[in-house]
């Protein structure tokens, strides 16, 4: 079992940065895949970005792709979302996932979940 918690979410304008973090409570970290989703109000849950469990490889949706970046520190048992250059569609709350496989795009594969953080961000 892995919970996960994220942190870092809140109101910002257009054009503003942020960054999340989400804690694992595993010190088996290492061997999860992680990822982030978001979700909108009334809209399905939406791939963000993923890393694999060393943190050699990324992959991102095309809607975020040179904006935002996903790394993880497996010392600290924390992954990580650095969001640049935001607009109003990244409103949402952004969930943190991981998964023992490899990378996929797909939330049902995820069997791990936060709470989720809200990201407001205001035109």
């Amino acid at each position: 079992q892995v919970q996960l918690v994220e942190s870092g979410g809140g109101l910002v304008q257009a054009g503003d940065s942020l960054r999340l973090s989400c804690a694992a409570s595993r010190r088996t970290f290492s061997g999860y895949t992680m990822a982030w989703f978001r979700q909108a109000p009334g809209k399905e849950r939406e791939f963000v970005a993923t890393i694999t469990r060393s943190g050699g490889g990324t992959y991102y949706g095309d809607s975020v792709k040179g904006r935002f970046t996903i790394s993880r520190d497996n010392a600290k048992n924390t992954v990580y979302l650095q969001m640049n250059s935001l607009n109003p569609e990244g409103t949402g709350v952004y969930y943190c996932a991981g998964r023992p496989g490899t990378t996929s795009r797909r939330p049902a594969e995820y069997d791990y979940w936060g709470q989720g953080t809200q990201v407001t961000v205001s035109s």
